[in-house]
């Protein structure tokens, strides 16, 4: 008889192909919750996907039913000191920063419910493909911790009305409302999920990486600009990203009806 422990499986998942890097929360019994170890895993793979010359796209997923249900309350209440609290919400500030700041895109791949923190997950990456029976919330205000974290990127990513109405209810809307919203992209049947993701994510990886670095840092750095400076800001990139030899290349297959050769420079 075998009495060897069972492996304890590891709380993120990775797999790469064709260029994209499926990264999969991997705590299907806790609904993908954010505990400290899943986040400092996925802040790992980040870093180190960052920097990857064969990553060029990023799906975020989960296992199991859900896509992720927020931050661990067990956990959290396991060490109920001012200091653990400060370093917990500082780390998921960094995580969702790292996200924005990776100079590739990054898809949400989304079924079951994305709430509280997950729901602040799903507003942070670039895009958002959701099956359609997943559904989201900012539900701390009924547990009497406000989404206060979660706030700035749902903020951010929908209305202020309707982030305002998610935030003050903590009620589910269903996935249809979530794509009216601007919260997600597309939506499709659960078991089309992976091909929708993987053909967008195709996509957007068979254009020049350079380009898209460029254009991802550009999209945030100008929507947080007044009008005028966001101008002028952008009028730069776009001398920049002209100077290179993407770019050079890009317009010279374009005139030349062929398909181009990016160098990533």
């Amino acid at each position: 008889m075998d009495t060897q422990p069972a492996r304890e499986q590891p709380v993120l998942l990775r797999r790469d192909a064709a260029g994209i890097a499926w990264l999969t929360l991997n705590r299907p019994s806790a609904r993908n919750a954010l505990s400290r170890g899943l986040m400092h895993a996925l802040q790992a793979e980040l870093q180190a996907i960052a920097t990857d010359p064969d990553v060029r796209v990023v799906v975020i997923g989960g296992a199991g039913p859900a896509f992720c249900a927020g931050h661990d309350l067990r956990e959290m209440r396991s060490e109920p000191r001012r200091e653990t609290y400060q370093a917990l919400f500082a780390q998921c500030s960094q995580l969702m920063l790292q996200i924005v700041r990776l100079p590739k895109p990054v898809i949400a791949r989304v079924h079951g419910i994305a709430t509280a923190a997950g729901c602040q997950l799903v507003a942070s990456c670039d895009l958002a493909v959701a099956a359609d029976t997943a559904r989201f919330a900012t539900p701390g205000v009924n547990i009497g911790l406000f989404c206060s974290t979660p706030m700035v990127a749902l903020s951010r990513a929908v209305g202020r009305k309707a982030a305002m109405e998610m935030l003050l209810t903590g009620d589910l809307i269903g996935v249809q409302r979530a794509r009216e919203l601007g919260l997600v992209n597309r939506v499709v049947p659960e078991a089309a999920l992976d091909a929708e993701v993987g053909a967008l994510a195709r996509q957007i990886a068979a254009k020049s990486p350079l380009t898209l670095a460029i254009g991802k840092e550009a999209f945030y750095r100008q929507a947080e600009m007044r009008l005028e400076a966001a101008y002028e800001y952008a009028s730069e990139v776009m001398v920049r990203n002209m100077m290179a030899r993407d770019a050079e290349e890009g317009i010279d297959a374009f005139l030349q009806k062929r398909e181009p050769a990016w160098t990533g420079a």
